[in-house]
C-alpha cells in the first residue's frame, strides 16, 4: 500500500515546518537550486497560437562598385521561416482539510506547500532552457542545446573534452531579435497558481476525505532569432577543469570572441549601442575552477559587480549566473 506522506503533506511535515507554538517558520529547502534564468529573460506572446514563428536572415544582398553610365544590378537578401513550439509544465498540490483545521495559519500551511511547486517548475524550465529537445521529448520545447549540438555550427566550440565528464558554459543574448523566452497567446508568462477549491478524494481502500487542491502550471518555449549572439563552449573535462590542469579564462575568451556583439549593454550618449543583454551561464564547479584560476594567478578579469544590492561576477562586463541547471556529464560534442 502507497504511503499517503510520500504524495501529499501530513501531519510530520507540518511539525517540521512549525516552531513549537506550531507557527510556520522559514523552510530551508534542501534541493533548491539557482534558477538565474528569469532575471535576464526577454519575454514575448507567441505570434501563432501556440507556435511562434520567426524570420532570420540569411544572406545579404549583392551590392556593387558604381560607375558613371552603369547601372545598378539587382540583388536581395535571404531569408528562412523558424517555428518555434511550446509546452506547459504542471503540479497540484492537495493538503486535507483536517490539516487544516488544526493548523493556526491554514493559509501559511498551503503557502509552504506551494512553494517548492514553484521552486520545481523553475527548475524544470531552467534544464529544459539547455537541454529541452523536441525530438526525443515532443511535449517539451526546443532548449538552446539542441541548436548548438554541432561543432559544425560556427558558434559551438569545443574545450577539449573526450571523456563522459564534460560541461558546457553559455553566452546566451536576451532580446527582442536574439533569445526569447515564449508563451502562447492567451496565457500569461510565469508560473500560474490556481485554487481548485474543495475536493473529494479516496484512499488505497477506497474511503474519501476531502481537502484542498492547488494547480500550478507555467507554458513556456524557447525562440532563438540571430543565432549569431549566442556562443557555447562544450566538451569542457570536469576533471581536469577542477584539477587545474586547463584554464578556465580560455573557455571564457574563446566564447566571447564568438559573440556577434560583444558591447550590448554598454551606453554611450544616452542610448544603447546594440540591443539585448548578453549574459553567461556556468555551474558552480567552473566558478570553483575560475576562482581558483584567479587566486593563484592573480587575474583580474573576473570582476564582482554590485546589482540591486547583490553581487555579481562579471567578465569583461558581462554577468555571470551560477545554475545549478548545466550538469557534468554531457555527451560529447563533435
Amino acid at each position: 500500500m502507497a504511503t499517503i506522506g510520500n504524495s501529499y503533506l501530513n501531519l510530520i511535515d507540518i511539525y517540521k515546518r512549525s516552531d513549537a507554538n506550531k507557527n510556520i517558520v522559514p523552510v530551508i529547502e534542501a534541493l533548491n537550486t539557482l534558477n538565474p534564468l528569469m532575471q535576464d529573460a526577454f519575454v514575448v506572446e507567441c505570434n501563432q497560437g501556440t507556435k511562434h514563428l520567426t524570420t532570420t536572415r540569411t544572406g545579404l544582398p549583392a551590392v556593387t562598385w558604381g560607375r558613371l553610365y552603369q547601372g545598378i544590378p539587382q540583388s536581395k537578401s535571404t531569408t528562412q521561416q523558424v517555428e518555434d513550439t511550446t509546452g506547459f509544465v504542471e503540479g497540484l498540490s492537495f493538503v486535507d482539510n483536517r490539516l487544516l483545521e488544526i493548523s493556526k495559519n491554514p493559509g501559511a500551511v498551503r503557502m509552504s506547500e506551494a512553494q517548492p511547486f514553484l521552486e520545481s517548475i523553475a527548475q524544470e524550465v531552467q534544464t529544459n532552457f539547455f537541454y529541452g529537445d523536441t525530438a526525443t521529448t515532443p511535449e517539451r520545447f526546443k532548449g538552446l542545446g539542441a541548436r548548438y549540438n554541432s561543432l559544425a555550427n560556427p558558434n559551438v566550440i569545443s574545450g577539449g573534452g573526450v571523456g563522459s565528464d564534460n560541461m558546457s558554459i553559455w553566452f546566451v543574448t536576451h532580446g527582442s531579435n536574439q533569445t526569447r523566452i515564449i508563451y502562447p497567446e492567451g496565457t500569461t508568462a510565469g508560473i500560474s497558481r490556481k485554487d481548485k477549491g474543495e475536493q473529494r478524494v479516496t484512499d488505497d481502500l477506497g474511503n474519501a476525505y476531502y481537502g484542498k487542491e492547488e494547480e500550478f502550471r507555467q507554458y513556456v518555449g524557447v525562440s532563438v532569432g540571430d543565432w549569431r549572439w549566442n556562443a557555447r563552449v562544450a566538451n569542457i573535462d570536469v576533471s581536469d577543469l577542477l584539477a587545474g590542469t586547463t584554464d578556465p579564462y580560455k573557455f571564457l575568451r574563446q566564447g566571447y570572441w564568438k559573440l556577434q556583439g560583444r558591447r550590448n549593454g554598454k551606453v554611450r550618449n544616452g542610448g544603447m549601442i546594440t540591443p539585448g543583454r548578453t549574459v553567461i551561464y556556468a555551474n558552480r564547479d567552473f566558478l570553483l575552477a575560475l576562482d581558483a584560476a584567479t587566486t593563484n594567478a592573480n587575474k583580474v578579469q573576473l570582476t564582482p559587480d554590485e546589482v540591486a544590492g547583490t553581487e555579481v561576477l562579471t567578465y569583461r562586463g558581462i554577468p555571470i549566473r551560477e545554475t545549478d541547471a548545466l550538469i557534468n556529464s554531457e555527451a560529447l560534442v563533435s
